[in-house]
């Protein structure tokens, strides 16, 4: 089925989040982020993370009122979550990063003691619009393994970029295993076997079983150059925000009850610094016309830019709404029932 993004779904988001003790405004934000996430078409990191969410929130794995704390020196913060929503520790620490590039051209703030924040390219895309080129890490739960290895050690680790356009900002946005985690779960939770080359099952063997792959792990990307990229992002995400780092690091789909403690890394660097606004533009816009410019390979009918396909999903999203499985449908009006909330009509 397909719901309108703002009028429905928000509202929905909104009343599931109040409705296990999220403030009102706090769960304004969360229900943007995973709104626009999935009006991107990224549906594995937006609406289909909410059951999740709510889950963590009712036992108190994740604390539904954070004190977010921010501690300043010079161009760069350090942010602590207080085990909140990840969307909110997100949305305040790329705004201390915004900030502090206003101030010093360019700004760094780490988080600790946060959770899955969703999509890594919502916070970047707070950069660009301020005119900022905004870039993004995070960690994540073991779910990959180092090059020549068997048993995960590192998060899939994504690192994200936000670069300023005149209509919508080039978004790059890419994990460091083959693919994010959240497919396989997507995966697992609509029936579905997945591509041979994403995981291994526990035992190191290549699998198409969502299951086996939840229980083995995915595989780097580009082999021993995605191993050396998951370890740049838990230095920047994990060490350096004082966070837990790879073993270390929690995961809202077991049945723990210990905060994860995810790390991030949010900067903003404020282009105006360098040059012109007009002329930083221009330089982008040339070099996007030659790439485009370059002749097709066989079998491809055009060259998209990172971020291009997203905009494009959003526009058609916007004007017929979000789909949403039958499958993530039916567990969320199934805790739209526990929680006393009006459920999402099914016709």
């Amino acid at each position: 089925m397909e719901y309108p993004a703002e009028k429905i779904i928000s509202e929905f988001c909104c009343n599931l989040l109040a409705s296990v003790g999220v403030p009102a405004d706090d769960a304004q934000v969360v229900a943007a982020v995973l709104i626009d996430t999935s009006l991107e078409g990224i549906d594995t990191h937006g609406l289909s993370r909410l059951p999740a969410y709510l889950t963590c929130l009712k036992n108190g794995r994740i604390n539904k009122e954070p004190q977010i704390r921010v501690v300043k020196s010079g161009a760069v913060a350090s942010i602590d979550g207080d085990n909140g929503l990840g969307q909110l520790v997100a949305v305040r620490s790329m705004q201390v990063a915004i900030d502090l590039a206003k101030e010093f051209g360019i700004g760094l703030a780490t988080a600790k003691r946060s959770n899955h924040f969703g999509a890594a390219s919502y916070f970047c895309k707070m950069a660009a619009g301020q005119g900022m080129i905004g870039q993004v890490f995070t960690n994540a739960p073991p779910a990959m393994p180092p090059w020549g290895g068997m048993r995960p050690y590192f998060g899939t680790n994504p690192v994200a970029f936000g670069i300023p356009q005149e209509e919508y900002p080039v978004v790059i946005d890419l994990s460091s295993s083959n693919v994010a985690r959240g497919n396989v779960i997507l995966a697992l939770k609509e029936g579905r076997s997945i591509p041979l080359g994403w995981a291994i099952d526990k035992e190191g063997r290549p699998t198409t079983d969502p299951k086996e792959a939840l229980e083995g792990a995915v595989l780097p990307v580009g082999g021993a150059k995605g191993y050396a990229l998951a370890l740049a992002v838990e230095v920047m995400a994990g060490i350096l925000s004082g966070s837990a780092y790879g073993l270390d690091v929690g995961f809202i789909y077991d049945d723990k009850k210990e905060p994860a403690n995810i790390g991030h890394s949010f900067i903003a660097i404020d282009v105006s610094r360098l040059m012109l606004d007009d002329t930083f533009t221009e330089r982008l816009s040339d070099m996007i016309q030659g790439i485009k410019a370059v002749p097709l390979a066989e079998g491809y009918s055009e060259i998209r830019i990172p971020g291009e396909k997203r905009h494009r999903i959003m526009q058609e999203r916007r004007k017929s709404g979000i789909p949403v499985s039958q499958t993530l449908l039916k567990e969320l009006n199934i805790l739209a029932t526990e929680l006393g909330v009006s459920p999402l009509s099914t016709e």
